[in-house]
């Protein structure tokens, strides 16, 4: 089994992870968060509604860019990790757990004061996460979670050769001709969070010398990145003489499997790989909230309503010219609020386990 020298070093000094996938972890949930005020506010409409656009419009526009891109790097930083580790009965019961602590206790609370009326469906729906895996996060990951274990064996059955032209036979197929084809490719996020462990895994096991130079892959990250933007406000600016919707701005970052939310997700995850942070406890203790930012903020479409439209406002913003700093100090404030719930439900957890144990 390959392992890097810095985490090599970790281990052996038994300081904890490292703290460069940890950042990147949360550098990518605060992209997430950023695409949610864009895109779950009524922005879209606003700006669609526009015959030609403003800088505030392509200042939203690039704000809410990465929210596909954004859950291919949570994933992949996922894969690099598991793809070497098991999953145990503990691990899918804590992440289960966390799942009912917030879908329960956020759809509790809005029933409690009236914000929404109790139905038989929304009851169900927050008991049973898997009643619709097309394309929701949480039901998916966490059925892709179950599968991790099967995935681990095929890959640690594959020689080498067999798993690059396993990785590459995905890519071409759910990549390539979604994105330049036009191919209609029907799956959900199962199939593809199991794909970005492939590519994951295959990144861990098969480092290459390049990998580790932060110059190559800042380069690389980079100009996937620039080419992400410029795609956004192109295809933008060419909706508006064509007549076409606001949508067509994020073509080719709309869906996690189209090939520039790849490609960025993938070279900013190399390029945070190969940076030498060594241990933060700080950065550690944020990371691991990551996933409670994630449940609290885009638990459902009640939420979605209440945080962006009621209280946020986002598109009040918009109207009266406010949306840049507001759009900056919403989604900081929205990941601070949901990180330090998230680090209460952890205190709290670990004292009455300790309660329990005493």
């Amino acid at each position: 089994m390959n392992l890097n020298i810095t985490e090599k070093r970790s281990e052996l000094m038994g300081g904890g992870r490292d703290s460069n996938l940890e950042l990147f972890r949360i550098l990518s949930m605060l992209v997430i968060v950023a695409h949610h005020y864009v895109v779950n506010s009524g922005l879209l409409e606003c700006i669609d509604a526009q015959t030609k656009l403003q800088l505030k419009d392509y200042f939203s526009l690039l704000f809410g860019w990465g929210g596909k891109t954004g859950i291919n790097c949570f994933v992949l930083i996922t894969g690099y990790f598991m793809c070497t580790s098991h999953i145990t009965k503990q691990k899918f019961c804590k992440l289960l757990g966390e799942y009912y602590f917030y879908t329960i206790g956020i759809w509790a609370v809005f029933l409690l004061t009236g914000y929404e009326a109790f139905s038989v469906k929304d009851l169900l729906q927050v008991l049973f996460p898997f009643f619709s895996v097309s394309n929701g996060f949480t039901s998916c990951f966490l059925l892709f979670y179950l599968l991790i274990p099967f995935l681990n064996k095929m890959i640690h059955a594959l020689t080498q050769q067999e798993h690059f032209l396993l990785m590459m036979w995905c890519l071409c197929v759910y990549v390539v001709l979604p994105s330049f084809a036009k191919a209609e490719v029907t799956f959900n996020y199962v199939t593809w969070f199991s794909i970005l462990y492939i590519i994951a895994a295959y990144l861990r096991l098969y480092p290459q010398s390049w990998f580790e130079s932060s110059r190559i892959t800042g380069m690389i990250a980079l100009v996937c990145l620039i080419l992400s933007w410029w795609s956004v406000v192109i295809l933008a600016w060419l909706s508006r003489l064509a007549e076409k919707g606001i949508w067509l701005s994020y073509f080719f970052v709309s869906d996690s499997n189209k090939v520039l939310a790849l490609a960025t997700g993938g070279s900013l995850f190399l390029f945070f790989r190969s940076l030498k942070l060594g241990y933060s406890k700080c950065i550690n203790t944020i990371a691991a909230s990551t996933f409670g930012v994630l449940m609290i903020h885009a638990n459902s479409d009640t939420m979605r309503r209440w945080l962006w439209r009621d209280v946020c406002n986002n598109v009040g913003a918009y109207t009266v010219g406010n949306v840049v700093p507001h759009a900056v100090v919403c989604v900081v404030i929205i990941y601070a609020v949901c990180t330090l719930i998230d680090m209460g439900r952890i205190w709290l957890l670990r004292h009455i386990r300790f309660g329990i144990k005493s």
